[in-house]
């Protein structure tokens, strides 16, 4: 993201769109790691009803929120933006653990 401007520097919806597309770029790739860990989860848990697990996504929303307030962040948007890929790691999961065991 070098050659993109600091959104406090931005003057034109351009350098906006610049700013937003390479965050999204990074986001991906980025994604693309949470899936795979998604991926090493399916192949380690012992039984498909292990790959819902409440109790590790209530703790990712508390880590989350914190995190979000530390940065000055609306933590209720993000626990909804959370609460989406979560849900979408979980039927990842469920279908690589699907997959795993043909």
């Amino acid at each position: 993201m070098t050659d993109v401007r600091d959104p406090a520097d931005c003057q034109t919806m351009t350098d906006v769109r610049a700013g937003v597309d390479a965050v999204d770029r990074a986001l991906v790739a980025l994604l693309a790691r949470r899936f795979g860990y998604m991926d090493a989860a399916a192949r380690i848990k012992p039984s498909r009803e292990t790959v819902r697990d409440q109790a590790r996504k209530d703790d990712v929303h508390a880590k989350v929120r914190a995190e979000a307030e530390r940065l000055g962040l609306p933590a209720d948007r993000l626990r909804a933006v959370w609460e989406e890929l979560m849900e979408q790691s979980i039927a990842y999961e469920y279908e690589a653990f699907d997959s795993a065991r043909g």
